[in-house]
């Protein structure tokens, strides 16, 4: 995929969010209140953290949040805090957390799930719309997928259309939306199918027919996600021409590059995920070609152009210009896969993790035969002794409870 590369800012310094004149994108979000939505995800906590670190004098930050595993908004909120992301800002600027606002909410509701006063508030108030909110699982059952990435993005369009004072309205999508073309420019393209109809399916088609017709109705697109991605793109062509909109578009988002902590990522997604399973011993081969490039962006970087392109957005752009970001590193400095096997193999074995079930070496194999031959010999025949030793010894087996769901592929990263 040939892509026009935007490279936002050199990941650097603590100064403005990056390129475009640091000290006047700091000045622009002085006073200001803010709208995140997914603020809890991985790029969504970084966002956070350095609009806090680098835009001293932001108003308020109001964060879109849902009630999780028993806990409320406010007590998610400082579970977010305590992460080591914000020891920093702990330390120097613990008067900078405050404007933290945790707003009630789930993009999967009508209206946001917001309550009238606080839709009231943040329709009033809110000049600058994050919109990070997504399913980002490739194999999310297309109905869900479409409810969050699809539906969720028209409801918030329709809260901005309300919004008194918007001046940016980001977007954050994915460099793979567009994966089928040989060539991405930085433009939204037809989509795949009309998600107008797609959406009015889900009110009425029940989750095992929508799961038959998933790979008929995704087609070309590799996964669930990248092509309801495509279509939330779509309708913001449709629904939000006349506000203040951008697209953001990231490869794989991997660990940061230089800020707020190098090297600091809290999920096991892409290649960390790679890494994790290899050093535990437990990843052994993977059908993947070496050569390919590996279209890995610094978390740090995308983010700098989020606040960037907002800033953009609001000083710069012209009546009715849609503005899309293509924010990818291989056509500059290309790394291919190879590589990453090739230096993740060499850490794993000078740093050994805990609980290594094999010595680290991952392989990768470009026949999809031979590689359906070395899982079974290296992953499932694995799993299974150890499971059997476990019963003769009179022990529960490795996957516990799990293993009747999943079996050895609960080995798999």
């Amino acid at each position: 995929m040939s892509t026009t590369t935007l490279a936002a800012s050199g990941g650097g310094g603590g100064g403005g969010g990056g390129g475009g004149g640091g000290g006047a994108v700091s000045q622009f979000y002085r006073d200001r209140c803010l709208l995140i939505t997914g603020a809890t995800g991985f790029m969504g906590k970084v966002l956070v953290e350095k609009l806090l670190r680098s835009c001293p004098g932001i108003s308020c930050i109001y964060l879109l949040m849902r009630p999780k595993g028993g806990q409320d908004v406010r007590a998610r909120l400082e579970e977010l805090l305590n992460s080591k992301l914000f020891d920093q800002l702990r330390a120097t600027s613990p008067e900078a957390l405050r404007c933290l606002v945790p707003i009630q909410g789930d993009i999967m509701l009508p209206g946001l799930g917001v309550a009238p006063q606080d839709a009231a508030m943040l329709i009033s108030r809110v000049s600058v719309v994050f919109h990070a909110a997504a399913t980002v699982k490739f194999d999310e059952a297309l109905k869900l997928s479409l409810q969050m990435n699809v539906l969720g993005t028209k409801r918030l369009v329709e809260l901005c259309h309300k919004m008194e004072r918007l001046v940016a309205l980001i977007h954050v999508s994915t460099a793979y939306c567009n994966c089928d073309r040989g060539e991405v420019k930085e433009m939204v393209y037809p989509p795949p199918t009309d998600p107008y109809k797609l959406i009015q399916l889900v009110d009425w088609m029940d989750d095992d027919t929508f799961n038959h017709l998933t790979p008929k109705l995704i087609g070309s697109r590799p996964n669930t996600y990248t092509y309801t991605k495509a279509l939330a793109e779509h309708v913001l062509v449709q629904e939000a021409t006349s506000l203040p909109l951008a697209i953001v578009r990231p490869s794989i988002v991997a660990a940061a590059w230089r800020e707020p902590l190098p090297g600091w990522v809290d999920n096991l997604n892409g290649p960390t995920g790679l890494i994790v399973g290899a050093g535990k011993g437990m990843l052994r081969t993977l059908h993947c070609r070496g050569e390919l490039v590996a279209d890995l962006i610094p978390v740090d970087i995308p983010i700098n152009l989020l606040i960037v392109a907002a800033w953009y957005t609001a000083t710069q752009r012209k009546n009715g210009e849609l503005l899309v970001y293509n924010c990818v590193s291989g056509m500059e400095r290309p790394v291919r896969w190879g590589e990453i096997n090739k230096h993740g193999m060499s850490a794993l074995r000078r740093n050994a993790m805990n609980d290594v079930v094999w010595y680290p070496s991952l392989r990768f194999t470009q026949h999809k035969a031979l590689n359906t031959i070395a899982v079974l010999l290296q992953h499932w025949l694995p799993a299974y002794l150890m499971d059997a030793a476990a019963r003769l010894a009179g022990k529960k087996t490795y996957h516990g409870q799990n293993r009747t769901e999943a079996g050895p592929r609960r080995l798999l990263p």
